[in-house]
């Protein structure tokens, strides 16, 4: 299984896109800014698409995908999402004032995209792969996914904050990879924490939470363009990055748009 990162910022800047990630060339997990830079070619081949939630910096690519590639399509593509993301997406995007509704054009019996209800704990087949949604907690309906072609998970917090469910279904799994957000410096916890959003010292203690017998790379996303620098050395404060040395606890790493990864 092959997951590329299209996109992991939290914001937008040079260099900088927001969340996406491509696995296996058929399936996206969310549709940020990141997705812009796939070819007509690389979008024809999704045929299906994974929202963790609503938000903007998560969603904003897919109506403009669709409307790419729209006239090649000889089937819709299913957009999996909980039925609150659905709802905000048919209410504020796909409402033929933002955007035409894609969910009913050119036909209701065949339109370019067809939404699916997920739900926390389902497990779901999709083009040969096993995904399971996770929980997360966040000021909008959300959640995570796990993603698996055989042996090994790779798996997206999505945006959360403290999740207790979802240390206590990851410690269950065999983890290839973790993908976890950290969106604010501790500078901005107050924010974070309002906006429900991990900041480093919380992130700490999510950590904590990983079963101690269990060690995989820890790849930390969603971080603000202006405060990158700053998170990472907060993180590298409480638990050493690359090269390792004798007191590191975790393999935490910063992902970065463009990086591919074979699971």
């Amino acid at each position: 299984m092959k997951v590329r990162v299209l996109g992991c910022s939290g914001a937008i800047a040079r260099d900088c896109r927001t969340t996406s990630f491509m696995i296996d060339g058929d399936l996206l997990v969310d549709a940020g800014t990141g997705v812009g830079d796939l070819s007509l070619e690389e979008m024809r081949g999704i045929g299906h698409v994974l929202l963790t939630h609503s938000h903007l910096d998560h969603v904003a690519a897919l109506p403009l995908m669709v409307d790419a590639i729209a006239s090649t399509l000889t089937r819709p593509i299913q957009v999996h999402a909980l039925a609150g993301t659905i709802a905000a997406l048919k209410a504020h995007v796909f409402n033929n004032v933002i955007w035409p509704d894609f969910s009913r054009i050119p036909t209701p019996q065949a339109p370019f995209i067809s939404f699916h209800e997920v739900r926390p704990g389902e497990t779901l087949e999709i083009a040969g792969k096993r995904i399971e949604v996770l929980p997360a907690v966040h000021t909008v309906p959300a959640c995570g996914y796990a993603v698996s072609a055989g042996k090994g998970h790779w798996i997206f917090t999505g945006d959360t904050e403290r999740n207790p469910a979802f240390w206590r279904r990851v410690n269950r799994m065999d983890v290839a990879a973790l993908v976890i957000e950290t969106a604010f410096s501790n500078r901005e916890r107050e924010l974070a924490r309002r906006s429900l959003h991990l900041s480093p010292n919380v992130l700490a203690e999510e950590l904590d939470c990983i079963d101690k017998t269990k060690r995989f790379p820890i790849y930390i996303m969603h971080t603000k363009p202006a405060e990158t620098e700053l998170i990472m050395a907060e993180i590298q404060k409480f638990d050493q990055t690359q090269p390792f040395g004798p007191n590191v606890t975790h393999d935490i790493r910063w992902l970065r748009a463009g990086q591919e990864f074979d699971l």
